[in-house]
């Protein structure tokens, strides 16, 4: 999920909204998706999420004759690298999540993307040489108490919600020091075209060992045949749809709306691990939750309360 949209926008508008609130539930959903290729292996699935969303962005893209864009972004050596390293970012995160739903620790990724802003603001004080102001560093810190907490309930540091966070948080830098030239559908298509040889590798290689699952008959999967591959397939569109959706609403809503919309899916997450998937939710880790969810609070109304002195202070000058 990026959590580092465009600094300008447009004054808030019905559809941004629609296809904010859209983009973050459908991220909700996914860990009600990926269960469905029960019988196909993580990295099987993750290659097959990096081809087929190649496979329709590219589509689309020829659909609206903007391939060429694609073809401007490839022949600007640092955008590519950017892009290529972004990529990498992005199936660490992928293959990370993936890894989570199916060894029912939806809960801990949760706690990775509810993390994640902090750890964005973080990555600008170390990277970016950002300032912090007062609030924010008492909003992080309470927030690190509550993963300190968890960690200690655990036993062990929560890695699954640390590998989500700084994997997407260094997403979302590679992107912002590309700056504001490469459009959204363009730029998925270079990041997973960077991907797919080696996803496509992996493909054939299960194929050539007889241990891959999409359009085997005999293959163990919960589905059957054709519906198993049918879905291997969608895992493309799961991943596109809300990219697209995403890039449409900051498109046309202020950041700080969409800064709120991006609760949208650990919240959903975290309540399909705890009420549908009956993940444990012992004391020491709804402490730490709670913790956490105290600096959200707390980055929240530090942020309202910045933007309020920013604007009387526009309004004297």
């Amino acid at each position: 999920m990026p959590l580092t949209p465009r600094p300008q926008a447009e004054p808030t508008s019905r559809s941004g909204l629609i296809a904010g609130v859209s983009a973050y539930a459908l991220w909700g959903l996914l860990p009600l998706y990926f269960p469905l290729m029960d019988g196909a292996g993580v990295w099987e699935i993750g290659a097959h999420r990096v081809l087929w969303s190649l496979v329709l962005c590219a589509g689309l893209l020829m659909l609206m004759r903007k391939l060429g864009r694609v073809r401007t972004l490839l022949a600007d050596r640092r955008v590519l690298v950017g892009l290529s390293v972004a990529a990498v970012l992005l199936a660490t995160n992928w293959v990370t999540f993936l890894y989570a739903v199916f060894t029912d620790r939806v809960v801990d990724a949760a706690l990775g993307y509810f993390v994640n802003p902090l750890v964005t603001i973080l990555l600008g004080v170390v990277v970016l040489r950002e300032r912090l102001r007062p609030g924010q560093w008492a909003a992080v810190g309470v927030a690190a108490i509550g993963v300190v907490v968890i960690a200690i309930g655990y036993g062990t540091v929560p890695w699954i919600a640390v590998v989500l966070a700084s994997s997407f948080g260094l997403y979302g830098l590679a992107k912002n020091r590309l700056g504001r030239t490469v459009p959204a559908l363009p730029g998925l298509v270079v990041e997973t075209a960077a991907l797919t040889p080696v996803a496509l590798l992996y493909l054939l290689l299960l194929a050539g060992s007889g241990t891959g699952t999409f359009a085997v008959s005999s293959a163990g999967t919960a589905l059957g045949q054709p519906w198993h591959s049918l879905v291997l397939m969608g895992a493309g569109i799961a991943t596109a749809v809300p990219l697209m959706l995403f890039a449409t609403a900051v498109g046309r809503l202020p950041l700080s709306t969409v800064g709120l919309l991006q609760f949208i899916a650990p919240i959903m997450q975290f309540a399909l691990g705890v009420l549908v998937l009956g993940e444990e939710m012992p004391p020491a880790r709804l402490a730490g939750f709670v913790l956490v969810w105290v600096g959200l609070v707390l980055l929240g109304v530090e942020g309202q309360q910045a933007r309020s002195r920013r604007r009387r202070s526009l309004t004297r000058s």
